[in-house]
């Protein structure tokens, strides 16, 4: 017998013998991040933690746990093996402390700078988010503990995000919202899926069987169970809670397996009424408990200790992996005359100002549910002075010193923290990035713009290195600064990542997974107050498919930096390109592309190699270019290397309303190759033929 009909028996004998009552109690959670029990049947608890940047501190009573850069600054990286050794330890963390499901990863698409949790997720491109999503799924259940994509779907502002409807077309749901969600469904088989507070085209996610059953559970055939974030069914907003109004066989039918973290919907006395009433039956509720026993087969529940992956947490090598996350995820932006590195021989004094040098960033729910608080943090500051110990005076006077270091940025304070040039009324929910506030300007704060300008003006040699997880305005200030870096929110050992950059014991490799624009009227999602954050609790997404850089280029609007792109302290040359095959069939199909890439430079380094596909002729309108592929490489000075990339089938395929389903129309493509999305070096011409 093999094991997965081992498994299967295991959980038709369970389901077999567990009442009704014991039935209605597994659908919903018990005491925050914990499930109930059955104990005569061997049913332990399922306890779950937030997980994203690491294990949690407020899920994981009070423990202090291994630290890992944002999202955002994985993404940036554009490395899978990085993507899958953070899940990996972030499973193994979870297995250390008795926790049985990571509540990560976080693939919502990055519509707008100004949403809260952006610095949580992997940028404004479905197709980098799922490349950056399926390994890190796999890692954390390498470990056998479950991981849990989140927040499923176009959760994309936190505004009003327990009571606002996305209005969104079929198309852009499916190509730009969910379709990181059913590539890493499909490819990596998460065990569990979290629904998100929001509605979709008027209806609750959670309650939604066109979302949960037909496409999620029918569809994309996931396997695993649907669980509810924290309270979403538990109607008004984040102040005035009230139990949910709307009938629990709804959600049953939907697909909704457990409600989390206590009964509403799924409140005892509800349950029994609705099914003595015959709204639903008990085969019903066996299709939700099924999946969820499966689960808890797949974590090991059931299980001996010893037959499980051993936990491990703190581990020096989980601490030096989140310095490389962060090392590979700095973007430099701006390096005029290359003032970087900076040789530390060479220099005598350097001042370090900023709100953010000695900021620490790890602390107890500091920016929502994400938060981890470590056991230790080395602020920017901290890295500087421990690499230029003995070496460099560090001061605070910019006048005479040989550089300035400016550490600006964001933070995420509440609004009554923000200094007092951030004026904000009193009672809406706008400030820096944290879970259930918006940002509400795009630019710095005046304070910090004001200490960049009179900093520069005294010292030319003024560089400024942002501290922050999504895009800021630039254009007070750019002009002057000769260098800029951004480091996004860097985790535990950042600041020693920061300085391993600015002195060039690193070379700085990190690519943009979201366009910084110029101003924020430049983003489609803020053309009106109906697109962002919506009137009378809808938001429109007019823009569709016009998702970040894909508008950019249709509109041919500049942006301040283009999606994709970062320098190096070094150059590359992109010789030549081909193809295994120049045609495809279907979307399953494979090519694979070979780029010939050479560092031409001085030091040794990484580029991305990025392919943006180009459909030539197409019965309906589609972006002039669009991510299909990339791969990063690293090469020593004057080396050369073939870089192979596959370029699937389904990712040249746009979603066909009247069918639907995915389209690979036939007819040429021209894939682009280069360094960013505005900076293509060579192209290739393919055709489908189907």
């Amino acid at each position: 017998m093999s094991s997965k009909e081992i498994e299967e028996r295991k959980v038709e004998t369970l389901l077999s013998k567990l009442t009704l009552n014991e039935k209605f109690k597994l659908l919903t959670g018990y005491f925050f991040f914990q499930t109930h029990t059955v104990p005569r049947l061997g049913i332990k608890t399922f306890k779950t933690t937030d997980g994203p940047l690491g294990i949690s501190q407020h899920s994981s009573f009070l423990r202090r746990n291994t630290y890992f850069p944002a999202g955002m600054n994985l993404a940036a990286a554009w490395n899978r093996e990085l993507a899958y050794e953070c899940g990996k330890a972030i499973g193994r963390e979870a297995r250390a402390i008795g926790r049985l499901c990571v509540l990560g990863p976080g693939i919502n698409i990055g519509r707008t700078p100004f949403n809260g949790r952006t610095y949580e997720y992997y940028g404004e491109d479905p197709y980098l988010t799922k490349e950056m999503s399926i390994p890190f799924v796999k890692g954390v259940q390498s470990q056998r503990i479950a991981a849990c994509p989140k927040h499923y779907v176009a959760n994309n502002q936190e505004t009003n995000r327990y009571t606002v409807s996305v209005e969104v077309d079929e198309r852009t749901l499916h190509e730009i919202y969910l379709r990181a969600f059913k590539e890493t469904v499909e490819e990596a088989e998460p065990w569990t899926i979290m629904s998100s507070y929001n509605l979709v085209n008027s209806e609750y996610v959670h309650e939604s069987s066109k979302l949960l059953n037909d496409i999620l559970l029918e569809e994309w055939n996931f396997s695993g169970f649907v669980m509810t974030d924290w309270w979403a069914t538990a109607e008004g907003d984040s102040k005035n809670k009230e139990p949910s109004q709307s009938p629990p066989e709804i959600a049953i039918k939907a697909g909704l397996s457990l409600e989390m973290p206590k009964g509403h919907l799924y409140e005892k006395k509800r349950l029994e009424e609705a099914y003595r009433n015959n709204k639903f039956t008990e085969e019903d509720i066996d299709k939700l408990v099924r999946r969820i026993l499966n689960v808890y087969v797949k974590v090991g529940m059931f299980e001996k200790i010893k037959s499980l992956p051993k936990g491990k947490r703190n581990t020096k090598r989980h601490q030096t992996l989140a310095r490389k996350m962060s090392e590979e995820g700095i973007v430099l932006l701006k390096n005029h005359n290359n003032i970087l590195p900076l040789d530390i021989d060479r220099i005598k004094k350097i001042a370090i100002l900023g709100p953010n040098a000695n900021k620490k960033f790890g602390k107890f729910l500091y920016g929502g549910a994400a938060a981890v608080k470590p056991p230790y943090e080395i602020t920017a500051m901290q890295g500087i002075q421990e690499k230029c110990k003995n070496k460099i005076l560090i001061t605070e006077d910019p006048t005479n010193s040989d550089y300035v270091l400016l550490f600006m940025g964001l933070n995420h304070d509440s609004p009554k923290k923000l200094m007092s040039d951030d004026t904000i009324d009193e009672g809406i929910e706008f400030g820096n990035e944290s879970e259930k506030m918006d940002r509400r300007k795009l630019e710095l704060s005046e304070s910090q713009i004001n200490l960049i300008n009179k900093t520069v003006k005294t010292n030319p040699n003024t560089i400024v290195v942002l501290i922050n997880g999504s895009p800021v305005a630039m254009d007070d200030w750019l002009e002057k600064i000769p260098a800029v870096l951004e480091v996004w929110y860097p985790g535990m050992e950042g600041g020693r990542a920061i300085a391993k950059v600015i002195f060039g014991d690193v070379n700085p490799s990190g690519k943009l997974p979201m366009t910084f624009p110029k101003k924020i009227i430049d983003n489609p999602a803020h053309k009106s107050e109906k697109t962002f954050p919506g009137v009378d609790l809808k938001v429109h997404y007019e823009e569709g498919i016009y998702v970040g850089y894909r508008y950019f280029d249709k509109k041919n609007v500049e942006p301040l930096f283009p999606f994709g792109y970062g320098l190096s302290y070094t150059e590359f040359k992109f010789d030549e390109v081909t193809t295994s095959n120049s045609k495809i069939t279907a979307l399953q199909d494979v090519i694979e592309i070979s780029v010939k890439i050479t560092n031409i430079g001085e030091r040794a380094g990484a580029e991305v190699v990025q392919i943006y596909s180009e459909d030539v002729k197409c019965s309906v309108d589609r972006p002039h270019r669009e991510l299909v592929g990339f791969e990063k490489v690293f090469l020593e000075p004057s080396e050369t290397k073939n870089v192979s990339i596959e370029i699937k089938g389904k990712d040249l395929a746009f979603y066909d309303i009247s069918s639907k389903s995915w389209n690979l129309e036939k007819g040429d493509f021209i894939l682009h190759i280069g360094s960013s999305s505005r900076d293509l070096h060579l192209e290739k011409k393919i055709t489908v033929i189907n």
